[in-house]
């Protein structure tokens, strides 16, 4: 299906959309639950986890196992999150080229990511992306809640001061895209990773595209 909207705003998710960490994070991840008690793959942890916030995830494990993981919790999965990221990430194939082809052509752009302000700075600063979307960040640290619910999505875009209608979301998760359609927003579907579920994110009303480069001809020389 051929996709055609014009957009007033793109809101681009962070991790996994512009920034390639998901691997390492979910690695990183499923690691740490490990050593907490909760063993589980890597790849089962993708399709748990990806796209939601570590309160999220904390909340998730503690029903599972009725153990609790303690309050600073998240907080040290950041830290060995962090650590695994020093190690070396990358920015999405084709992340720079998008975002510089919208700012040319003056297109509003902004970032809403589950990470915290603290994990985007670090990666979009390590991948040389940040220069270009500081000051446009948004964080579901803002929200009362997070992705699947729309709260996050809803607050970039009055921040922004752009109609949810006219919005355009990125996303490469079922619960980002489940966010956007309940934030009442357009949305496609980034599954250029090959452990990217593209009928999920289609199945939940995304236009699904495999090459991040793509959306320089749908939203601007198209």
């Amino acid at each position: 299906m051929a996709f055609s909207f014009s957009p007033s705003l793109v809101i681009f998710d962070c991790d996994g959309v512009l920034v390639d960490t998901e691997p390492v994070a979910n690695r990183a991840l499923a690691r740490f639950l490990g050593e907490c008690g909760f063993e589980i793959s890597y790849e089962e942890c993708r399709r748990l986890f990806v796209g939601r916030t570590m309160q999220a995830v904390q909340a998730y494990v503690e029903e599972a196992t009725g153990r609790p993981l303690g309050e600073d919790w998240p907080e040290r999965i950041r830290d060995e999150t962090l650590k695994a990221f020093a190690e070396g990430i990358e920015p999405v194939g084709g992340a720079r080229e998008v975002l510089e082809a919208l700012a040319a052509s003056e297109t509003p752009y902004c970032v809403a990511s589950s990470g915290r302000f603290e994990k985007m700075r670090f990666t979009l600063g390590a991948t040389e992306l940040l220069p270009l979307v500081d000051g446009v960040l948004f964080s579901a640290e803002e929200v009362a809640h997070g992705k699947p619910a729309p709260d996050l999505f809803l607050h970039a875009a009055s921040r922004m001061k752009h109609a949810p209608e006219r919005c355009l979301v990125i996303e490469d998760s079922v619960p980002g895209v489940q966010a956007a359609v309940a934030a009442g927003m357009s949305v496609i579907g980034y599954a250029g990773d090959p452990m990217t579920d593209a009928v999920a994110l289609e199945r939940e009303g995304a236009h699904v595209i495999s090459d991040m480069s793509a959306l320089i001809g749908l939203l601007i020389e198209g």
